[in-house]
């Protein structure tokens, strides 16, 4: 099997097109119809469905891109990582960071880790779980950073804690809400979901059943903290943010948040990586350095 082969079922599932494909790779078509039939005979599948509107992969050659997406990637990358050790070619790591930890943890490590590897190029992808750690899987992002899932993460993930994230409750101006001091209060109240279903921001976490109170009732689900931003404000609901994300933004946007006898339970966040794919010499060190900012984060709150 050739990298040049695993290139092409990557092509054809793009274009649909054998045609289309040879042009893509500046091969002539036979060569491309001569190519596919070897990774077909090596893998005794039919690869591809032919058909007069095109190409379409098979489910045996959708199987082989997802894995092809994955080696391509890592090629490519370490093409970079090789290349950054003999030239100033600039390297790129990519990071899914939740807006808690963006908030907490982004600025101080992402500055500190270019101080050191000027030539690296972080890319921030703004990303909730699950999401996050289905693009790490992919090989969209070479590590992510947010909450732990409520169903853990399986053995070709690993997880390390970094900090804790308080939560509140918040609500727009003028709520008649606005003012309660305990939870049973909000008994009854409506709810915008942020975030996944079970994830920090859903208010089942609160435990009103738990106090023989009504399940609370979501009336809209948001799964953009940008968006959570733009309605919130003008809505009869209640939401749960991390605090550091209300601080920031929440006055400025006509948010208030509430003050209760109860303590919210925090959250917290955690970076990921592949345990399949090693990590190169740079992302490591960002690694290191996400680890570094939350140790002094965690010694400056004791």
């Amino acid at each position: 099997m050739r990298l040049q082969q695993l290139q092409l079922l990557l092509t054809l599932a793009q274009t649909g097109s054998m045609r289309a494909s040879a042009a893509s790779m500046n091969v002539t078509q036979p060569a491309l119809t001569k190519a596919l039939k070897q990774l077909e005979d090596e893998f005794g599948a039919a690869l591809v469905v032919r058909s007069p509107k095109g190409v379409r992969l098979a489910p045996a050659g959708e199987m082989l891109a997802a894995r092809a997406a994955t080696v391509v990637r890592e090629i490519e990358r370490a093409r970079q990582e090789v290349a950054a050790l003999t030239s100033d070619t600039q390297t790129t790591l990519s990071v899914g960071m939740s807006p808690a930890a963006a908030l907490m943890l982004a600025a101080n490590a992402v500055s500190a880790f270019q101080s050191r590897w000027p030539h690296v190029r972080v890319h921030l992808v703004d990303a909730l779980y699950p999401k996050a750690l289905q693009q790490l899987r992919s090989g969209e992002l070479d590590m992510a950073l947010g909450p732990l899932p409520p169903a853990g993460i399986g053995r070709d993930l690993q997880a390390a804690p970094l900090i804790d994230s308080p939560s509140v409750i918040v609500a727009k101006q003028g709520h008649p809400l606005a003012q309660a001091r305990r939870l049973d209060d909000l008994s009854g109240a409506s709810w915008l979901l942020s975030g996944p279903r079970l994830g920090p921001g859903d208010p089942v976490h609160l435990g009103f059943e738990q106090r023989g109170l009504a399940a609370p009732k979501v009336t809209v689900d948001c799964e953009s903290f940008s968006t959570l931003l733009a309605v919130l404000p003008s809505m009869d609901t209640l939401a749960i943010v991390p605090e550091r994300f209300y601080a920031t933004h929440g006055p400025r946007m006509g948010l208030v948040a509430l003050s209760l006898q109860e303590t919210l339970p925090a959250t917290t966040i955690h970076i990921f990586s592949r345990t399949d794919a090693p990590l190169s010499l740079p992302a490591q060190r960002l690694l290191d350095t996400f680890l570094q900012e939350s140790t002094l984060l965690r010694e400056a709150s004791a």
